[in-house]
């Protein structure tokens, strides 16, 4: 579904709404504004739409809000559509992002912070364990009160993990897979301390101390719920079986070097892949990882908005598999909060899930993607990139792109530093650090 098709029946159910009858001329309307779309379009991959406006009869209180509305998707379309091989990032109609299981916990504004997005989405059912982690996140925005008044909230909020510790330890441990018992209770113990040692950061009224504590306590709180983690939790579907697939997550370290910057020779960017919400997504990353098929690439997109790369020279717009001598692709792969197994091949406006919430969403800044052809859903290849820029489009809390693009990542160190990065920029090394034994059917192993 895109864009035009989202506003004709954004119009069409205000309408109803206000009991009157739908035009019988919006469907020529819209077809003729996309024949001048597609007119306008630049023979080169950046392609660039005209505004789009409507004269359509509706009542005046909110005709100003769908003009909003229009120029706002025009603006997008402008500030997106730039993805090589016409890949554009998507058309309107907003999802809500994802948030965590246990909804009862989640208040306040969403979550943006990479490591808490991951650990939320780790596929575990434990209330007792997220009413530990809800309040140590919790402290990123006490942080946010000026000066030493934001201790004050801090103690609140480590008093109510410590207290939820302290209650829930047993369901947490009987909550953990057999096999990884031993080393979950040793993080809760390290845990339990920690939470002792940051009471007494506050009391010694020490706030530089208090967020590298809530780091590594939110770290050990992590590493008890991969624990909780028993396996896949379920079957890929068999015509993706045979693909590579990422069952679990991995961490790569992606080394670039920086050009014509005086104050940034070279970064490392830390990226953490779910390969339990985007398998078939990741999975076909870390095989091109492993093929070094990024390897002295160039970043080829740097607009403010977005960091890209994957477009390998030549005529070829994705990775050519040499035992096909084709170019493999993979399918669109979105997993919604309440579901069990991600969707294939569909946007969730297509399936008609437009208020479901994505269990990866493009929230945090250096959000990593798959980029794809506008209008073909299982196009994706071997294009990446990072959502850097949070606009009126892409707000954390209602993002254009959940639902339509398949988010298999977050940068987790050094993200800041995706901003600084510009076009012929390269990509010295990518690099797995941990995780590759979670990889199965690893092509380039075939390969040789």
């Amino acid at each position: 579904m895109n864009v035009l098709v989202c506003l004709r029946d954004w119009i069409r159910a205000e309408r109803r709404n206000q009991g009157m009858e739908p035009e019988p001329n919006d469907d020529l309307k819209l077809e003729e504004i996309m024949t001048s779309r597609e007119n306008s379009a630049e023979s080169s991959p950046m392609h660039r739409f005209a505004p789009v406006d409507f004269d359509y009869p509706i009542q005046k209180d909110w005709f100003l809000s769908l003009k909003k509305c229009a120029a706002a998707v025009a603006l997008s379309v402008s500030l997106i559509s730039g993805l090589p091989g016409s890949q554009w990032l998507g058309p309107a109609q907003a999802s809500t992002p994802a948030l965590p299981d246990v909804s009862v916990l989640i208040s306040g504004p969403p979550i943006k912070d990479p490591g808490a997005l991951l650990r939320y989405a780790l596929p575990i059912d434990s209330k007792a364990i997220r009413e530990v982690q809800k309040p140590l996140e919790d402290i990123t925005d006490s942080l946010k009160i000026a000066g030493l008044k934001a201790l004050d909230s801090v103690e609140r909020n480590t008093r109510q993990a410590s207290r939820a510790l302290k209650e829930g330890k047993t369901l947490i441990v009987s909550g953990v897979a057999k096999s990884k018992a031993d080393h979950a209770i040793e993080l809760l113990n390290k845990l339990e301390v920690g939470l002792g040692e940051l009471q007494q950061i506050v009391e010694d009224r020490n706030r530089d101390a208090v967020a590298p504590k809530q780091k590594e306590l939110l770290n050990y709180v992590g590493g008890v719920e991969e624990d909780m983690v028993d396996g896949f939790p379920y079957e890929v579907p068999e015509e993706y079986q045979n693909m590579p697939l990422l069952k679990g997550r991995a961490t790569v370290d992606m080394k670039v070097k920086v050009k014509d910057n005086p104050n940034l020779e070279e970064c490392v960017f830390r990226i953490v892949l779910d390969g339990y919400n985007a398998p078939v997504t990741a999975g076909n990353f870390i095989d091109l990882v492993e093929r070094h098929f990024y390897d002295g690439m160039e970043i080829q997109r740097a607009d403010g908005f977005v960091v890209q790369t994957g477009d390998p020279e030549g005529p070829a717009e994705g990775f050519i598999d040499p035992s096909t001598e084709k170019t493999r692709t993979i399918p669109l792969e979105i997993m919604v909060v309440g579901e069990k197994a991600p969707f294939y091949g569909e946007t969730l406006e297509e399936l008609g899930l437009y208020k479901a919430q994505t269990r990866l969403p493009f929230n945090a800044f250096g959000t990593m993607a798959m980029a794809r052809e506008e209008f073909e859903n299982n196009s994706a290849s071997s294009q990446v990139f990072w959502l850097l820029k949070e606009s009126e489009l892409t707000p954390s809390n209602a993002n254009i792109l959940d639902g339509r693009y398949a988010v298999f990542g977050y940068v987790t160190e050094n993200e800041d530093f995706l901003a600084d990065l510009k076009v012929g920029d390269v990509i010295e090394s990518v690099q797995v650090v941990s995780g590759l034994d979670n990889l199965v059917n690893p092509s380039y192993k075939i390969a040789g």
